[in-house]
Order: structure tokens, then C-alpha cells, then sequence
């Protein structure tokens, strides 16, 4: 399994940005998806999971109202849209994948995609 992150980049305070995430190398509707992210200094943290249909969605307090995760199981991929950007948002963002559904700990996650930076500028 291989996950490609990718649609990070260089935004203003108020701006959006819309990761992806592609996987391949799986039956990737089987797999439960998390976006991590990782500011300098602090540990991986969760921002947002989805389950394998994207029936369930789990959001982080801070992103909660600004941030969109969805899949498309066609495509094999997962997104984040992430709107509202604030400068604490700042951060490289990783996508992860698990076939035991989604969870809210990085540990659950078997396969990590290569990660992808954020900076919110104020």
C-alpha cells in the first residue's frame, strides 16, 4: 500500500486549501482514512478520519466547522478541505491508512503517505 499526499502549499490567514491524498496498491474501500498533522517542535496529532464508506467522519476540535474530510472510493483517494485557514493550522500534513477502520491515534495507522507542508501566513 502506498499513499501519495499532495495540495499543501502557501496560504493566507481566512484562505483554503484542498489536500488529496491517493492511495494504490490496496482494496482502498476496505481502508479507514486519517489526515495527521505535525507542527515543528509538537507531536503528530489528528486533524480528521473517515470510515471506509465515509459514513463516519471524526474532526479535532480546532477544525471543527472549517475542515471537510470525504473520500472517493472510486478514485482512491481521500481529501481534506480545509477552509478558514488560521495560522496555527501551520504544519506538515500527513494522510494515513488503516484496514482496521479509523481510529484517533497515530499508532492505529498502518500505512503513512509522505506528508505534505501547510504554512497559514498572518
Amino acid at each position: 500500500v502506498q499513499l501519495q499526499a499532495s495540495g499543501g502549499g502557501l496560504v493566507q490567514a481566512g484562505g483554503s486549501l484542498r489536500l488529496s491524498c491517493a492511495a494504490s496498491g490496496c482494496t482502498f474501500s476496505s481502508y479507514g482514512m486519517g489526515w495527521f498533522r505535525q507542527a515543528p517542535g509538537k507531536e503528530r496529532a489528528i486533524v480528521a478520519a473517515i470510515s471506509w464508506t465515509g459514513g463516519i467522519t471524526y474532526y479535532t476540535d480546532s477544525v471543527k466547522g472549517r475542515f471537510t474530510i470525504s473520500r472517493d472510493n472510486a478514485k482512491n483517494t481521500v481529501y481534506l478541505q480545509m477552509n478558514i485557514l488560521k495560522p496555527e493550522d501551520t504544519a506538515v500534513y500527513y494522510c494515513a491508512a488503516s484496514n482496521r477502520g479509523w481510529g484517533r491515534d497515530h499508532s492505529f495507522y498502518d500505512v503513512w503517505g509522505q506528508g505534505t507542508q501547510v504554512t497559514v501566513s498572518s
